[in-house]
């Protein structure tokens, strides 16, 4: 299984960086078909498609030798044969939602809430970090950017990622998974201002916002600071970005101090961020 999975657009700008490639995602835009890059053309036989493997496999070694070790033929190569590996039966299945109950299939609801019953199976066969977002079709016209008349239409979102999140979260519980999963909810780099602006919309607020965790064995049921009556800003026990991605690297085991490097130059995975002791029973 691959490691990392996003279900939506990603931006053009994300990838692994210098962590190579090895850490890069596979991307989806359809819940039932799967990736389709990953398919075996219709015309094309198991036996034929080994074959094709194989011949490929000799010019991609070859190609690689004659490199003299470029890592970017390393992590091309290393891609190539970690699509082939989830081209098997095994990954594809995980795409077949029609096989779960009717019933628990509506209570996810429309399409993003498929994206959130998926990113259930996809942890459950073995995928360690899934982001689902929705698509960038918004229903409401402009997304959750709501700088202009967005706004009006946003509750229609909202009402999707309500169903779609409480629907995930008694299914994980249910299922006994929900300790081992950490559901990170709506986290953003910036909230919206109590005013709106000359177009009707909501503009950029970076002083104060929200974000959610549920499950990973969090102590949760609980809010970890406060904001004045308007929500434009804090006025009890803030909490940082940095101390939030620690927060969540605790969660999940990982020392939120440590650091990562780029050839010889150090990169803090957090930027020194402090876990919230509060979210720890």
């Amino acid at each position: 299984m691959p490691p990392y999975v996003l279900i939506g657009y990603p931006s053009a700008s994300r990838g692994p960086g210098f962590l190579g490639a090895k850490c890069g995602y596979v991307y989806l835009t359809d819940t039932e078909l799967g990736p389709s890059g990953l398919k075996r053309p219709a015309g094309v036989s198991e036996d034929r498609q080994k074959r094709r493997q194989e011949l490929l496999g000799g010019l991609r070694d070859e190609y690689a030798r004659q490199s003299g070790g470029d890592a970017r033929i390393k992590d091309y190569a290393a891609a190539s044969e970690a699509a082939f590996k989830l081209m098997g039966k095994e990954f594809m299945e995980v795409f077949d939602l029609k096989s779960e109950r009717d019933a628990l299939r509506e209570s996810y609801g429309g399409e993003f809430g498929q994206r959130c019953l998926l990113a259930r199976r996809l942890v459950e066969s073995g995928v360690r970090f899934v982001e689902v977002s929705f698509n960038l079709n918004f229903i409401n016209g402009t997304g959750w950017d709501t700088h202009n008349e967005g706004q009006k239409n946003q509750h229609v979102l909202i009402q999707q990622l309500d169903q779609a999140l409480s629907a995930l979260i008694a299914d994980l519980e249910a299922r006994k998974r929900l300790d081992k999963t950490l559901v990170v909810v709506v986290a953003t780099e910036f909230g919206r201002p109590p005013e709106f602006d000359g177009g009707g919309g909501r503009g950029h607020h970076s002083a104060a916002f929200s974000a959610v965790l549920a499950g990973g064995g969090l102590k949760s049921g609980q809010a970890i600071g406060a904001t004045d009556e308007l929500g434009k800003k804090p006025v009890e026990r803030p909490v940082s970005v940095p101390d939030f991605h620690a927060t969540i690297y605790s969660a999940l085991g990982i020392d939120p101090a440590k650091e990562l490097y780029d050839g010889d130059r150090p990169v803090p995975i957090t930027d020194h961020g402090q876990a919230m002791a509060e979210a720890f029973g």
